[in-house]
């Protein structure tokens, strides 16, 4: 069975799994060449409850946040990359700029953004929070991101 999901289906799958007690968490991301800052945050993402979502952004979502360059790679093989990790349950693609309806549909109990985001900022933290959950910041892994890796690619080309 596909991890990846439309938000109907993964709304009905989030039902069920709270009514079985399960702590929920979501994070958000492009996600676009996949590195080990991304492996280490992940891990520490599904460490914070049972289930870890991802809001992918879409090939569209990411050209509007990234530039007209990005995505490298495409929102299906990124969505396949990701399922083959054991840390991440379910993936979910959004055209949006930001996950913000995703997190209101959902209501995670833990909402995890990367250590390059205050808490304050982050997209959905008023949603998650008004139901009891909490937003969480992992610490980011230093000397890794998508950005340097790219212009590391393009030097050495």
């Amino acid at each position: 069975m596909s991890k990846l999901k439309t938000l109907d289906e993964l709304i009905k799958i989030v039902e069920g799994l709270k009514k079985e007690g399960k702590k929920i968490v979501f994070t958000n991301g492009c996600f676009d060449l996949l590195h080990l800052g991304h492996i280490r945050y992940l891990k520490e993402a599904k460490k914070l409850g049972d289930i870890l979502i991802i809001g992918l952004n879409s090939d569209t979502s990411v050209r509007s946040l990234k530039g007209p360059n990005r995505p490298l790679v495409k929102e299906e093989d990124r969505a396949e990359i990701l399922s083959a990790l054991e840390a991440v349950d379910y993936i979910v693609i959004f055209n949006e700029l930001t996950p913000k309806n995703l997190i209101d549909k959902i209501i995670p109990n833990v909402l995890a953004k990367g250590g390059d985001w205050r808490e304050e900022e982050v997209v959905g933290r008023d949603t998650v929070e008004a139901h009891g959950g909490k937003v969480i910041i992992i610490p980011e892994v230093k000397g890794y991101s998508t950005s340097a890796l790219i212009n590391k690619i393009r030097f050495q080309g």
